[in-house]
């Protein structure tokens, strides 16, 4: 299983970014996508995540900036991020997987844990100055 994210940059505040990720190896037809991210000094903290493309939860923090989606094919995630604000500024990472614990966080409306998700992509630095 491969994820590879596109779509970062540098912005200004109150500029918008659109991340992208695309799974490649996945048999799984439904399986969970999230987006988390990292700050310098700070532990990786869940951002947003869906589920068949209907369920997603987005954290506190960006909901109503933030926008999770994905395409027909469940083979790409987005994550538009309009709005940003300095303090959103870290690397974003995608992850998947097709286990029953991110299934249930999604559709519960409730933040993920790391291990919840078995696949990672190398992270897309986002810089908001």
């Amino acid at each position: 299983v491969q994820l590879v994210e596109s779509g970062g940059g540098s912005v200004q505040p109150g500029g918008s970014l659109r991340l992208s990720c695309v799974v490649s190896g996945y048999s799984s037809h439904s399986h969970c996508m999230g987006w988390f991210r990292q700050a310098p000094g700070k532990a990786r903290e869940a951002v947003a995540t869906i589920y068949a493309r209907g369920s997603a939860w987005h954290a506190d923090s960006i909901k109503g900036r933030f926008a999770i989606s994905q395409d027909s094919t469940e083979t790409t995630v987005y994550l538009q991020m309009n709005n940003l604000k300095p303090e959103d500024s870290a690397i974003y990472y995608c992850a998947a997987d097709s286990g029953r614990e991110c299934t249930i966080a999604t559709m519960s409306q409730r933040a993920p844990s790391l291990s919840d998700y078995a696949y990672w992509g190398q992270g897309t630095q986002v810089t908001v100055s």
